[in-house]
């Protein structure tokens, strides 16, 4: 579950002129301390103000990527969420699989991750004024996963708090106009950078028998 996702939802007037009225906007002001008290959110705040945070593309076999519904909400995403204390990348990954899709890892491959942190600015109206100093935003690790079992593994409701309510399946380039707007150039990068292992998947895939190199 990511920073702003235990927020209340509220879409600010002065942006309802800007076509995104479909999406709902957190009010962290309520919620920021109670936040920081459960996940320990102050201390894994780097010098720089971001805050550690994996990002999951999970593709199917015709590569279409899966884009989940905000529970209760007209948003759609991908999956994401904090890195907590003592975790890797790669396990909180999983870990955040599990909880938001409820995918083991035997019910996917690794095809890459982003070589770098990939890192984003919450509007400083979203943040309580007292936390300003500390925060800035999220810096993202980002998997490419390739979903091995079946659609019917998925599960949205293995957490006790769901992050989505429904999901389907999307074209590997997603219309960037429907993600919030701070997030935009992040999810752009990431699906810039792991394209390449994409298609180097379905290049394997593709290779004749006879091109097969022969075992020595």
């Amino acid at each position: 579950m990511d920073y702003e996702s235990l927020t209340r939802a509220r879409q600010p007037a002065s942006w309802s002129d800007s076509g995104l009225r479909n999406f709902f906007y957190p009010d962290i002001c309520g919620k920021i301390r109670s936040l920081t008290n459960r996940l320990g959110v102050a201390h894994m705040i780097d010098r720089d103000g971001y805050r550690p945070n994996v990002g999951i593309i999970l593709c199917n076999v015709r590569n279409e990527v899966f884009w989940g519904k905000r529970i209760k909400e007209h948003a759609w995403q991908f999956p994401q969420g904090g890195i907590k204390g003592g975790e890797t990348p790669e396990q909180a990954m999983y870990r955040e699989l599990k909880e938001e899709v409820g995918l083991d890892p035997c019910h996917v491959k690794i095809l890459g991750r982003t070589r770098e942190w990939l890192r984003y600015d919450v509007p400083q109206n979203w943040v309580r004024r007292e936390t300003r100093s500390q925060y800035r935003g999220q810096k993202q690790i980002w998997f490419l996963l390739r979903l091995v079992g079946r659609d019917s593994d998925v599960c949205l409701r293995h957490s006790e708090h769901p992050e989505f309510d429904a999901w389907r399946w999307h074209e590997y380039w997603i219309p960037l106009e429907s993600v919030i707007e701070f997030k935009r150039e992040v999810y752009q990068r990431a699906l810039q950078e792991l394209v390449r292992y994409l298609n180097a998947s379905r290049a394997k895939r593709d290779v004749p028998r006879s091109l097969t190199p022969l075992e020595s």
